[in-house]
């Protein structure tokens, strides 16, 4: 059910027990979580995240892949579209919300860029709907580089658990 993609460094395919660690890892990192939650993850949340990503496929059609580097094939991130029913304004809705973490080790190197385009052609080719959406902190600029770099466009300023979020919008290729 959960469809296994792959670009020129990366595998992006459904989440394993055998992530947990390194998902975890990835989660306690300073610069995963300083624009994410300001927290680092404890192992009971990144167990009920990796949890939540294999249900979302079951229970809405779609997902987050695990990102895994074909050269090493280590475990270097995740990414997707979720419904997380965020309790904010403007609502979200029904709309795919994508979202994207990578593992510090490949911060820079255009991993993002890569595996994000290649979700984005997958969402236009799978959704009914017109438009997907992300929110990313104003203070993160290289999530907004890669989601400018793939057709995102900022549309609003707002609040997301007290914290200041922008939300960008990316309108799927009907």
């Amino acid at each position: 059910m959960i469809p296994t993609l792959e670009t020129k460094r990366l595998i992006l395919r459904p989440h394993k027990r055998e992530d947990f660690e390194a998902l975890h890892a990835m989660w306690a990192h300073s610069s995963v979580y300083k624009y994410i939650s300001g927290k680092p993850s404890t192992r009971e949340q990144s167990w009920a995240r990796l949890l939540r990503y294999a249900g979302m496929w079951q229970l809405i059609g779609y997902g987050f892949w695990a990102m895994q580097e074909k050269a090493s094939g280590r475990f270097v991130g995740e990414l997707g579209f979720g419904n997380f029913e965020r309790d904010m304004e403007p609502r979200i809705g029904d709309t795919p919300e994508m979202g994207w973490v990578l593992a510090p080790e490949i911060h820079g190197k255009g991993f993002g860029s890569e595996a994000l385009a290649k979700v984005v052609a997958w969402g236009d080719a799978f959704f009914k709907h017109d438009r997907a959406v992300c929110i990313i902190s104003p203070e993160n600029a290289a999530s907004q580089r890669i989601a400018e770099k793939n057709g995102f466009r900022k549309i609003a300023e707002t609040t997301y658990t007290e914290e200041p979020v922008w939300m960008f919008e990316r309108r799927f290729r009907l």
